[in-house]
């Protein structure tokens, strides 16, 4: 039975570890490293994955409710009770208050997530009154922790030019090891925007494994710094929602210091590639990206890479979940209404449903948009991809449309003019 079990792709992650580790293929301060968890926690993982095999991964408490869970109906009680009597009370003083005088025992922690969940209450952050900056260690493991930016420049020097003669500013895309100062990968691109840099993470995840951090800047790409946006947890770029399904940690640093390392490499690479590339006679992106692949990076690394502080690889390898959703981790993704005709208007398109779908559609619907790095657009609900064709324009009104989509055929007859009926052979 533990044989059928269905893991997550986290649990799948910690069982194929934690078995590497019993056949010896593995190291316990490896395995802590890649799982985020300490080397006495993989310790005793290891009897429990002896016994049980899949089940041990499992967490016990999985569908079940805490038992020290409050009820809905106490939190709702106790959030109207300060909205209408301490609207502009701090959580420690209005959980004072609602013992003192509605003999509701709650702890601060308690009060201060509520409110902050309702509005009620927003964390301020503490006032600096100096810079502090202490050198940082490197980490321990190759791939524990990648730091990656852009960095545009005249890479080619004025032999890559527009029509005008103007030389082009082209985007270096780079991403160096922490423990070893090695580049992983580096790649010429158009800009720093999103398409290029999931094109950037793709393969580095197919060719090299997920790392365990990635640590970059606060460029729009990675992280929301719109003034409105910045207290909006559940608010993510495209750049963080793909890292999160990938179980990597991104982190933003606060400052060009904080991220030295690419910094530092930059400037190196703003001499010596620049150099290089001139000496070799590469004049455009393309030969470029050759070159670094081919001579450059090998030969940097060569020289400059150093020892880690412990021997290992912790890239974690794509899971069978990872490979079979890479698609749509790195697609730009977004959120569209299902119209009454069952279309779907998206950047000044129209797409128009199938009649038969692999999942029941009602109209008023909200699909998952992809868009995939190879330019295609993808509808899917409830995890089910969606059949459709893009209409040469904005459809005519139905009168009297289906009400629902479903996997098999509709009573309902269109209109000559319908799609279903003018392009049967797109929809197949």
């Amino acid at each position: 039975m533990a044989d059928d079990v269905t893991l997550s792709s986290r649990e799948q992650q910690k069982f194929d570890i934690i078995s590497q580790v019993l056949h010896h293929q593995m190291t316990n301060g490896q395995a802590a490293t890649m799982l985020g968890i300490s080397p006495r926690q993989v310790q005793r993982l290891k009897q429990p994955i002896r016994r049980f095999g899949k089940m041990a991964v499992v967490h016990k408490l999985i569908g079940k409710k805490s038992n020290h869970a409050l009820a809905a109906s106490v939190k709702e009680m106790v959030l109207k009770t300060i909205t209408t009597t301490y609207p502009d009370f701090k959580p420690g003083f209005a959980t004072e208050k609602l013992e003192e005088n509605h003999q509701i025992k709650l702890t601060s922690q308690t009060v201060r997530v509520w409110m902050t969940e309702a509005g009620l209450w927003k964390p301020r952050k503490h006032k600096k009154t100096g810079e502090y900056r202490s050198w940082r260690p490197r980490k321990e493991y190759f791939g524990e922790m990648q730091q990656f930016d852009g960095s545009y420049h005249l890479w080619f020097e004025n032999r890559y030019v527009d029509g005008e003669g103007i030389p082009f500013e082209v985007c270096l895309l780079a991403s160096i090891d922490d423990a070893t100062g090695k580049i992983t990968k580096a790649t010429f691109a158009t800009n720093e925007g999103v398409i290029a840099v999931f094109t950037f993470w793709k393969d580095y995840v197919l060719t090299i494994g997920k790392p365990g951090i990635v640590y970059l800047d606060k460029f729009s790409t990675y992280k929301i710094t719109h003034k409105a946006a910045v207290d909006n947890h559940e608010l993510m770029t495209q750049f963080q929602r793909a890292m999160q399904d990938l179980s990597t940690v991104m982190i933003s640093a606060h400052s060009a210091e904080a991220k030295g390392r690419i910094e530092r490499l930059f400037g190196t690479l703003q001499d010596r590639l620049v150099k290089e590339m001139r000496l070799a006679g590469i004049n455009n992106p393309r030969d470029g990206n050759i070159f670094l692949e081919k001579v450059f990076l090998p030969k940097f690394n060569a020289k400059f890479t150093v020892i880690p502080a412990k021997e290992g690889n912790v890239h974690r390898p794509l899971t069978q979940q990872d490979t079979k959703n890479l698609k749509r981790i790195f697609s730009v993704q977004s959120r569209r209404r299902v119209n009454n005709d069952f279309t779907i208007q998206f950047k000044n398109r129209w797409y128009q449903l199938a009649e038969v779908q692999p999942v029941t559609v009602r109209a008023k619907d909200m699909v998952l948009v992809e868009e995939w790095l190879d330019g295609t657009v993808h509808f899917s609900l409830r995890e089910k991809y969606l059949t459709y064709i893009l209409l040469p324009g904005k459809p005519q009104k139905v009168s009297k449309p289906p009400v629902i989509l479903t996997t098999h055929t509709l009573n309902w007859k269109p209109l000559p003019n319908h799609p279903w009926r003018q392009y049967p052979d797109r929809f197949s």
